[in-house]
């Protein structure tokens, strides 16, 4: 069974970083909002580094020998672009030992509807056959570009752990992950989860477009 770890269940520095994304009289600031993905990237990474498995290393001080634990998990982080990166920095600032991989994975709507496809155009990707898997994406609305995300990361190889890690999801898409990847070696990690998206399938209350907010406004 798939473990879902909402870490906003326990009010923590955490929240404040989330609380300012969310908020339209800071957002202007794309500087503080990259900043402010990039931190709670951190805090996820710290959170999923206590999953891992460990193993003893010694060490040698200027006094002595010391018995350390190192983390024994080959670690890839993948994103889904754009509004990945500055979270997947974040990550990568803890993991800074890891392979990275990334998926351009997005909305192709259909003439002026609210009707879309996600496409799969880009995967840069090393080996993840064996490896722990974080798969990082700020915004985790439906579900379906981390899906197809990452399918097209297993053509490089098949994960021994996968972690799905969201700032915001809605109650819809942690769902669907859930029934979508594999039971016996997924968790789904969330800041926070959103009960509802709306009929353009952005999630409510959420915080808006994160990729325009980091980059600036696609056309």
């Amino acid at each position: 069974m798939i473990e879902i770890i909402n870490l906003d269940k326990t009010p923590s520095l955490l929240s404040r970083f989330t609380r300012e994304l969310r908020d339209v009289t800071i957002q202007g600031d794309s500087l503080r909002f990259r900043k402010n993905l990039e931190r709670i990237g951190e805090v996820m990474a710290y959170e999923i580094s206590k999953k891992m498995d460990f193993h003893d290393e010694e060490v040698v001080t200027p006094l002595a020998r010391a018995s350390v634990k190192e983390i024994s998990d080959r670690v890839v982080i993948a994103t889904i672009l754009r509004a990945g990166l500055p979270f997947h920095h974040g990550f990568l600032n803890y993991f800074d030992r890891a392979d990275n991989a990334f998926v351009s994975a997005y909305r192709s709507y259909r003439e002026k509807g609210d009707k879309f496809e996600v496409l799969v155009e880009y995967l840069a990707s090393p080996d993840i056959e064996g490896k722990t898997l974080i798969i990082v994406d700020p915004m985790l609305a439906t579900g379906s570009s981390m899906e197809l995300g990452y399918r097209a990361l297993l053509r490089n190889g098949n994960p021994a752990k996968i972690h799905v890690a969201a700032v915001i999801a809605s109650q819809a898409a942690v769902e669907y992950v859930a029934k979508v990847f594999p039971q016996d070696k997924t968790t789904i990690w969330c800041a926070t989860i959103d009960p509802e998206i709306n009929s353009h399938s952005y999630i409510v209350p959420g915080l808006g477009d994160a990729g325009d907010l980091s980059y600036g406004v696609k056309l």
